[in-house]
């Protein structure tokens, strides 16, 4: 069973490429194709999260269809008819119409996000900023303290309620994010704001925000919490392969999953793993969301200028990850949607009443192409 995944993992990509190649006309429609069997190949799991476990089809909400057929790897079902869709506001901040609906105040929120999170175009060619990544990151360890078989922790926003960003040594680098964030919910809660949900609008905003960066689905309606999180359940950077899988299962993220979102390591640099090294990439492109990363973490000897965390390197031989591994590397539309989908997973972990969320996509910028 196993060589015969790794076989259609190599035969999906080998198309991806002929199709484009032979067909650029008409290679999107197949690529689409292609792009959502790659995930369904990426997934090795089926697990279903909070209420979406017990509840039938005929009783999900429209946000808690999508995310079931998300979390089962069923792409085409999930994706919305056009992404490039962009939200109107139904009226000023403050006005009834604005209040009535969900989506309006985190429309402004997520205004406000974009401004800093991409560079003037006169530098670095609009790239992603220093805030951009730090959003991603803030958002993996507000979502990723949650555990499936001690419970806990969560998507919560308790990573800046209960001061985590500041009080733990595993958050160091949030400085600039966190309180960025705690000024846009001072602003943004009379008007029904929440922490948990800016925690992560700032990540899909960051993504979306970087050239070639996905735009992710996006929800809100989560629960926040000042309770802090309970503490060693986040992937240390010296970690061995086989204990980051384990560490990621209990988050039930399967091993492809993993690699998808480790690759949004695409976009960081190190500030306290080597501090004679502080400010160093994981790759030379710290400001695009491309695949390059994937590429020279395996690369041998490194580029120079660019830190490659020591668990990165052991995902990247560990047993079956150097399949996922070979096929993002060389296809960013395959990478990107898998990254989408198994960042909507990790968004609503935790999340009790996943079928009472809303869907908010459309508060998102366009992609940077």
């Amino acid at each position: 069973m196993e060589a015969l995944r790794l076989s259609l993992l190599s035969l999906i990509f080998s198309l991806c490429i002929l199709t484009t190649q032979a067909h650029p006309g008409t290679a999107k429609k197949t690529l689409d194709g292609l792009v959502s069997l790659a995930h369904r190949q990426t997934v090795s799991t089926t697990e279903l999260l909070a209420n979406l476990q017990a509840l039938p089809d005929s009783l999900l909400s429209p946000a808690g269809s999508a995310i079931k057929n998300i979390l089962l790897g069923n792409r085409a079902a999930a994706s919305p008819q056009d992404l490039t869709t962009l939200y109107t506001p139904p009226g000023a901040l403050g006005s009834a119409a604005c209040s009535a609906d969900a989506c309006c105040v985190y429309s402004y929120a997520a205004d406000d996000m974009a401004a800093v999170f991409r560079e003037p175009s006169s530098a670095r060619g609009g790239e992603c900023t220093e805030l951009a990544r730090q959003a991603v990151r803030l958002a993996f360890h507000d979502a990723g303290t949650w555990s499936k078989t001690a419970g806990g922790g969560g998507a919560d926003g308790s990573v800046i309620l209960a001061g985590e960003w500041a009080l733990r040594a595993e958050n160091r680098g949030l400085g600039g994010i966190a309180p960025l964030v705690q000024a846009l919910y001072d602003r943004y809660r009379p008007h029904g704001a929440r922490m948990a949900d800016l925690v992560q609008l700032a990540a899909t905003v960051a993504a979306v925000s970087c050239p070639l960066g996905p735009r992710v689905r996006s929800f809100v309606g989560r629960n926040d919490s000042a309770v802090p999180a309970p503490e060693g359940r986040l992937p240390d950077v010296r970690a061995g392969a086989a204990e980051l899988v384990a560490l990621f299962a209990d988050k039930t993220v399967p091993l492809g999953e993993l690699i998808a979102l480790i690759g949004a390591h695409s976009v960081s640099t190190q500030l306290f793993v080597d501090l004679a090294r502080a400010g160093a990439p994981q790759d030379t492109t710290p400001g695009v969301w491309d695949v390059l990363w994937y590429n020279q973490t395996i690369s041998e000897p490194p580029p120079p200028g660019v830190f490659r965390f020591p668990s990165d390197v052991a995902l990247s031989r560990y047993p079956g990850a150097q399949d996922f591994w070979a096929v993002f590397m060389n296809s960013q539309a395959v990478w990107a949607d898998a990254y989408a989908a198994a960042y909507v997973r990790l968004s609503v972990l935790g999340v009790e009443h996943v079928n009472a969320l809303k869907e908010c996509t459309g508060v998102l910028p366009l992609p940077v192409s």
